[in-house]
């Protein structure tokens, strides 16, 4: 009995962590920086539902190889530091059996948004000499000035998008 009321949680812990990874990519997007406090929170529910789900060891084992990977990646200046630690931590959430669509969808979630980047160096219009007064009209702005002067892309747009292909 109580192990059913346990296993109920799981769809809630996955809801919580699809938000906090939606959250981080709109982070990424307006400041190209994701807070720690995602990764970390993300981090502790993974563990949360890697537990619940019995698969702790695993979720523990693949979040940690995935993280000192992208250590190296992130070392050798291919990834952001905040890039790497929410990829490390929501690879904890992956099921064994998912480990390889985690990272495909991932991989080609980010594939993606590279060609939207290039494809948007052509086709975005210059952004306009006027600040604009409206939060998303500023972000639209300083992200149009960031396609076309080359800027990074806010790679946690594709870690969400892939991790909650995942989770579904």
């Amino acid at each position: 009995m109580l192990h059913d009321g346990i296993l109920l949680l799981s769809p809630g812990l996955k809801l919580a962590i699809a938000g906090i990874l939606l959250l981080a990519a709109g982070h990424d997007i307006m400041t190209r920086t994701v807070p720690n406090w995602m990764p970390l929170s993300l981090g502790v529910l993974a563990t949360i539902l890697a537990a619940i789900e019995f698969r702790l060891a695993w979720g523990l084992g693949f979040g940690l190889a995935v993280f000192v990977l992208c250590v190296i990646f992130w070392w050798r200046g291919w990834m952001g530091g905040g890039d790497v630690k929410l990829l490390g931590a929501t690879a904890i959430v992956v099921a064994p059996a998912a480990a390889g669509s985690f990272v495909l969808a991932v991989s080609l979630s980010g594939g993606v948004l590279a060609m939207a980047y290039l494809v948007g160096r052509v086709l975005v219009p210059r952004p306009a000499a006027q600040r604009p007064r409206h939060l998303l009209r500023r972000v639209l702005r300083v992200e149009a000035w960031r396609i076309r002067h080359r800027g990074p892309l806010p790679y946690a747009c594709a870690i969400a998008a892939g991790t909650i292909f995942v989770l579904s």
